[in-house]
């Protein structure tokens, strides 16, 4: 089997359920992970063929995809800023809206020593070990009720660049803690002490815009993580707002992701929760997709 011809049967086989522009930039990417070869080497190559074995990976790959399985969990892994994190059906896939918050809190702690950071919610633990990497002077939570997302988020290895190549993980880094809580439930008494900085990105996602999404999210990323009754879609706020009345220290900030639909209603959460310093911030979009406040 030719690439090229691996290429456009994948397209045929996806094209009811992406565009074809996606779901071409979907198998380029497959292609890229599973052979080390270029994106396009079946343009500068059209006589390229993978090897038997190869094809047989291609071929189960393709399956899957064509099931509406998400790429991610097809390779395994998920890209977010700069690295590879493990993912599985138990936790999220990282999204690019979830750096915006990465990058703002970095900003906000970077070059302060030391730092005491609680991440919400952790799933895969994107949130929790970026900081940890990119604030060495961190000590850094992760807080999740899911069993098998915290066994995924404390087994995170980077000791591999995108490359592939082998990348220096420092020591520091490795020191991420991550913890079983329900933060529905009353703030613990934690052990631990308070924290200069509480992120979290929770569930918000209103089972009334279940008709909006598409099937791969629905049929394979955990509900448990995604969804909140309509009657009650600020419920995860709440509990942000009430863990960090408790934890946050004197001078401390909270970053939280949010339903774009759901901004103002937000914002106003936290302000009748006693928090002084609220406002919204924009995602690259233009959408209402944090609320920081202090």
């Amino acid at each position: 089997m030719l690439l090229r011809d691996f290429l456009r049967e994948g397209v045929s086989r996806l094209g009811s359920l992406y565009p074809e522009r996606e779901a071409r930039n979907i198998l380029l990417d497959l292609i890229e992970s599973r052979l080390g070869v270029a994106r396009y080497t079946y343009a500068t190559d059209p006589d390229f063929s993978p090897g038997p074995e190869a094809q047989v990976i291609l071929s189960e790959d393709l399956d899957r995809l064509s099931g509406g399985e998400p790429l991610q969990y097809v390779l395994g892994y998920s890209e977010f800023m700069g690295r590879r994190f493990r993912v599985t059906p138990d936790v999220l896939i990282p999204r690019p809206e979830t750096e915006i918050l990465c990058s703002e809190a970095i900003k906000l702690v970077r070059g302060s020593s030391p730092i005491r950071i609680l991440d919400l919610c952790t799933g895969s633990g994107c949130i929790a070990w970026t900081m940890a990497m990119e604030v060495p002077s961190a000590t850094v939570y992760g807080i999740d009720i899911s069993e098998k997302a915290l066994a995924i988020a404390s087994h995170q290895d980077f000791s591999r660049s995108l490359s592939g190549a082998e990348a220096p993980v420092p020591e520091r880094s490795r020191r991420a803690v991550f913890l079983q809580a329900d933060i529905l439930a009353d703030p613990p008494s934690f052990p631990c002490g308070q924290f200069d900085l509480i992120l979290s990105n929770p569930p918000y996602i209103m089972e009334s815009q279940r008709k909006d999404m598409r099937k791969n999210v629905l049929d394979h990323e955990p509900a448990l993580a995604l969804f909140v009754p309509d009657d009650d879609p600020l419920l995860f706020y709440r509990a942000v707002a009430s863990w960090s009345k408790t934890l946050l220290a004197a001078g401390g900030t909270g970053i939280v992701e949010i339903n774009d639909l759901l901004g103002a209603q937000t914002r106003d959460l936290f302000i009748e929760a006693g928090f002084k310093n609220v406002e919204i911030l924009d995602d690259f979009s233009g959408k209402n997709r944090f609320v920081i406040f202090s």
